[in-house]
């Protein structure tokens, strides 16, 4: 008697950038597929494209700014506080212009205050590089130390880290992604 096999093959788990297109692509499908929902398409492309002239009329302060209404000529935007908001009304007549330009029939900005849980942009990411001189001095500290089972797991650990600082560094030089997030 034959034994069906249990073996799973190893299936890397998706990164978040593949699961973001998978869900994008879903909420797309699903408003194609219902005939009520897909009359929204042209709607949503259409605030999008205005979303991104506007953005790329205005400082980048005012990118917690968002479009929330755009009908009769009246474009409603939102701003997370008042203080902002009043920077982006001095901004309404050159943002109006541009808009023209662009094609947009904008006869009037209207601004409202939509107090939300604005996250904090994240700081940059500091990114600390050992030195040739801090390597090479590992590198001889790892072939320094005694073949014993108590500094085997050292040895290993710094053997790792020069193996994995190494592709970083020729990943970096061929245009590739690291192997390796940056901090680990």
């Amino acid at each position: 008697m034959k034994v069906p096999s249990t073996f799973t093959p190893y299936r890397p788990a998706p990164t978040s950038a593949q699961r973001m297109a998978k869900s994008t692509k879903g909420a797309a499908d699903f408003l194609r597929s219902n005939s009520t929902m897909a009359a929204l398409l042209p709607a949503l492309a259409r605030m999008g494209t205005l979303q991104q002239s506007v953005a790329a009329s205005l400082p980048a302060m005012f990118a917690a700014c968002q479009i929330l209404q755009f009908e009769a000529g009246v474009l409603v935007m939102s701003a997370p506080n008042a203080a902002l908001a009043a920077r982006l009304k001095q901004q309404t007549p050159k943002l109006q212009d541009r808009l023209l330009k662009d094609g947009w029939q904008v006869n009037s900005i209207r601004i409202k205050v939509q107090v939300g849980r604005t996250a904090p942009p994240p700081a940059p990411k500091r990114v600390l590089e050992l030195t040739e001189n801090a390597l090479s001095s590992f590198a001889e500290l790892s072939s320094t130390l005694a073949r014993d089972p108590r500094s085997q797991g050292l040895k290993e650990a710094i053997d790792a880290m020069i193996r994995r600082r190494d592709q970083r560094i020729l990943a970096k030089q061929a245009g590739e992604d690291p192997p390796f997030p940056e901090g680990k």
